[in-house]
């Protein structure tokens, strides 16, 4: 494509030499007209006598032969290098005996020049996947947040206040007057059952007390219920190895369903990243963004928060589309 200050667009190029070629203008007389050097409108003249119209579009600017390119073998030690130790440019390069800048030129065109793109575990680069069609693959887990006490929990109190309002809290709620670590009395804690589409990033969230098998599977079955009213059917769960997900009533829950069940490979979160980063995002939009005076207004704020996020946040992965943007058989979507 020209760039923003080029004098000759392909379609002026095209003027320039029917002009000269066909109507007998000269060079000299042709350039003055496009504001060009007669240099330049006898190339395009001669390129169109050769090629046609077809000459007239921009060519590549790589040259047709590179003999001082760096040679495949030597490509695969300093990529080998990097995967294997996690070396640096200068490291790999005083190792091989080649110069910084062309180990970081192979890194950057091979796009492993930042470690955050290789895996911690396996040296691997990081391979990032997502489902054809909404519906191919759902991801599921559970991320737990404590109460909060009448008046407010003490990271915006502060303790003194925070451990009043804790212990006031448990005695009308008649929970256990254990401590914790940190000497507050124990609340309780929010467990929430999230579910989140891989091809959409479509959540959603429910509010729990227990993360046991059956409150899991009571999840699915509405999570599942509520994709379908978005037009969406459910092909496939995935879930880590919690004991809730690797519980025959899971998979006879599934089978029921006819949804087929995946687990991720042990102590690899990364598998199941999608819904890892959602609760991050969860965290920062809903659950600490800003002061609570009691659970049951933080629950109340969750249903509006997920409808921002599912329809009017902006998703880096989508293009800075909202998610519900590639629910493209939504009810209503066509009318």
């Amino acid at each position: 494509m020209s760039h923003a200050n080029a004098a000759l667009t392909p379609r002026a190029r095209l003027r320039l030499a029917q002009l000269i070629v066909e109507q007998g203008w000269t060079y000299t007389a042709a350039a003055k007209m496009f504001m060009v050097s007669p240099r330049t409108a006898k190339r395009w003249a001669d390129r169109y006598r050769g090629e046609g119209p077809a000459g007239m579009l921009d060519r590549s600017s790589r040259p047709r032969t590179s003999p001082t390119k760096t040679s495949p073998q030597l490509v695969r030690r300093i990529v080998k290098l990097r995967w294997r130790k996690r070396l640096g440019p200068v490291q790999v390069g005083g190792q091989l005996g080649v110069p910084a800048s062309t180990v970081h030129a192979v890194l950057t065109r091979c796009r492993i020049n930042r470690l955050s793109h290789i895996d911690r575990v396996t040296g691997e680069p990081i391979r990032r996947y997502e489902h054809q069609y909404a519906g191919s693959m759902i991801h599921v887990d559970v991320t737990k947040y404590a109460n909060i006490p009448d008046g407010g929990g003490h990271k915006f109190v502060g303790k003194q206040q925070g451990g009043r309002n804790a212990r006031q809290t448990a005695r009308r709620t008649g929970e256990r007057g254990d401590r914790s670590h940190s000497y507050r009395p124990r609340i309780g804690i929010a467990f929430l059952h999230t579910v989140i589409d891989d091809h959409s990033r479509v959540a959603y969230v429910e509010v729990c007390t227990d993360e046991k098998a059956v409150t899991a599977i009571g999840v699915l079955q509405r999570a599942v219920q509520w994709f379908a009213e978005h037009g969406v059917v459910v092909e496939r769960v995935l879930s880590d190895n919690g004991s809730a997900y690797r519980s025959y009533a899971w998979r006879d829950a599934c089978a029921d369903l006819g949804i087929t069940p995946k687990r991720t490979r042990p102590y690899r979160p990364q598998t199941n990243g999608k819904i890892e980063r959602f609760h991050r995002t969860l965290a920062d939009g809903w659950a600490y963004a800003r002061f609570y005076e009691s659970t049951q207004q933080r629950n109340a704020a969750l249903p509006g928060w997920l409808h921002f996020y599912n329809h009017h946040r902006a998703h880096s992965a989508l293009g800075g589309q909202p998610p519900v943007t590639r629910l493209t058989n939504l009810p209503g979507h066509h009318s």
